[in-house]
């Protein structure tokens, strides 16, 4: 039975038994060798017994330990009143005590378990039998029985842990105090409910329910930020075990700590630039883009997209399609930015970039898919709001004219091209484009005809003329007052969903005016 140390810490637990059994084996001998110096005795299944064997190191037979083998493919080993008991009974309990006596029954001080790498199998590829076969059950129901019973014994899950349980058992003379216990079992609770919570989204994916009757949302800790949308509020980044490319996924080059409005900005401006097979540059400022332009080359689309707003681009986010050239390198460095994110960056553009070490320099070596559906997530009091995100994508099969006049080729290269960009831009969203770029945004305005106006106005304080522009809005305009700005403004054709009561007005509108107008039937809000 376990004894109580009270030297040091009157609820430490002296560890006599431990019970190893780990898929993934980072520090595990290392751990065993000073269980070992301790005088611990060792339990242990497998391949992780055969590690420890291999390293010298003495080990016992879960199914020595048992009586009883380990049947069917291992699958049933661990699930036995001899480990089970030992795990759960209290140490302070005289009917727990005499059960165990009765029935032969030894403590476990300490149980090191990790999980069969079901996410690894599922990201493989692997097909959906060998993804089943490795859903770990014993391992779960181990870890779930040592931290209900954390007072009594100590669960590590994950190699991270080993260092403080090897600390500790070397300052309190192979003990482990409450505190850590506690600490440990809090840590192995949230590990189960993230495996499980793994399994269950695979299986909705698998039996395609987009929104089962039941949800979960889990991730593993990537790194704790200085504090979150303002100094007062904490954050951290979290994966959630999925390979899309992007800010979160990303090697970090250079640059100092990405913060919480980083994150959030360059996720914005890179999941903009993968709408385009083209080289597109984006440059975000607050989650919306304040210049974006595609052409032959990223410098050409730098620039473009520079010139649509360079005052707010100052202090910006720039995300590239494309690979990070010298050439375009060396004209980024001559604004102020904080981030710049590209799939690939040139070696001598690294050199370039490095005369800027403070600047965030990220590489995702790829695009990610925009067809792929995701699970959007938005706390409210009380509940969660969960949605698929917009994978909505026009092509020319799907637009329709409405007006008596239909767009040129160039408008209608450029309509698209607009609309694209104002998926991307916060509601209210107006976006006035010209070859392939960006020349006015306006976003997150209460009104559109406010955006539209706004939108113009920004062009002008940069001497950008309007003139033969084409105009796109996220949702249909409510009024012919927006549309008739964007005319004013020098628009000459203008897409947008349609659908409203006044359309017709709308139209009746932009025909007086000459304009061509496009209806998508699909709409973009962004909130």
């Amino acid at each position: 039975m376990s004894e109580e140390i009270t030297i040091r810490d009157k609820n430490a637990i002296k560890v006599r038994r431990a019970l190893l059994s780990v898929s993934d084996k980072s520090g595990l001998v290392e751990l065993a060798e000073k269980l070992h110096e301790h005088g611990v005795e060792i339990l242990s299944t497998g391949g992780t017994a055969k590690t420890l064997k291999d390293a010298g190191i003495p080990v016992k037979d879960v199914s020595a330990h048992t009586g009883f083998p380990e049947i069917m493919d291992g699958r049933v080993k661990t699930l036995h009143p001899m480990i089970h008991g030992g795990l759960l009974a209290r140490r302070d309990d005289e009917s727990h005590k005499n059960a165990m006596a009765e029935n032969g029954i030894e403590s476990i001080d300490l149980l090191v378990v990790n999980l069969y790498p079901f996410s690894e199998t599922v990201q493989s590829g692997a097909e959906f039998s060998i993804c089943v076969e490795n859903i770990d059950v014993g391992g779960p129901a181990m870890i779930r029985a040592a931290a209900k019973n954390h007072e009594f014994v100590a669960v590590a899950t994950d190699p991270q842990d080993y260092v403080l349980v090897i600390e500790e058992l070397e300052k309190h003379d192979g003990a482990l105090t409450s505190s850590l216990r506690k600490r440990l079992a809090a840590n192995a609770f949230s590990m189960t409910a993230t495996y499980d919570c793994n399994i269950s989204g695979w299986f909705a994916q698998q039996m395609e329910e987009f929104l089962p009757r039941r949800v979960s949302f889990s991730g593993d800790l990537k790194q704790a930020l200085r504090y979150g949308e303002n100094p007062h509020q904490q954050a951290a980044l979290y994966l959630d075990g999925m390979t899309r490319p992007g800010v979160a996924t990303a090697s970090q080059i250079q640059g100092k700590e990405l913060s919480y409005n980083n994150l959030n900005d360059t996720d914005a401006a890179f999941e903009l630039v993968a709408e385009f097979d083209e080289p597109t540059v984006a440059i975000i400022k607050h989650a919306n883009p304040c210049g974006v332009a595609s052409a032959a080359d990223t410098l050409t689309a730098y620039k473009q997209a520079l010139a649509c707003d360079p005052v707010s681009a100052f202090g910006g986010i720039i995300a590239l399609n494309k690979m990070l050239t010298a050439e375009t390198a060396t004209e980024i460095i001559k604004l102020f930015c904080e981030v710049i994110i590209a799939p690939s960056i040139e070696a001598e553009a690294m050199g370039i970039l490095a005369e800027k070490k403070n600047v965030r320099v990220l590489t995702t070596g790829a695009l990610p898919d925009l067809f792929q559906k995701r699970r959007m997530v938005k706390s409210i009091a009380g509940g969660l709001l969960v949605q698929d995100s917009d994978t909505g994508r026009l092509d020319n099969k799907t637009l329709r004219v409405v007006t008596d006049r239909e767009p040129t080729a160039q408008e209608f290269e450029d309509l698209l091209f607009a609309f694209r960009v104002a998926k991307h831009v916060k509601s209210n969203a107006i976006v006035y484009a010209k070859d392939r770029a960006t020349v006015g945004v306006g976003a997150g305005q209460m009104s559109r005809v406010d955006s539209t106006r706004i939108a113009a106005q920004k062009a002008r304080d940069v001497d950008i003329d309007l003139k033969g522009s084409v105009v796109a809005s996220d949702a249909f305009f409510p009024f012919p007052d927006g549309l008739i700005t964007a005319a004013e403004a020098g628009a000459t054709a203008v897409i947008q969903p349609g659908g409203s009561i006044r359309d017709e007005q709308v139209i009746e509108a932009a025909n007086e005016r000459g304009l061509a107008m496009v209806f998508t039937d699909i709409r973009h809000f962004r909130h």
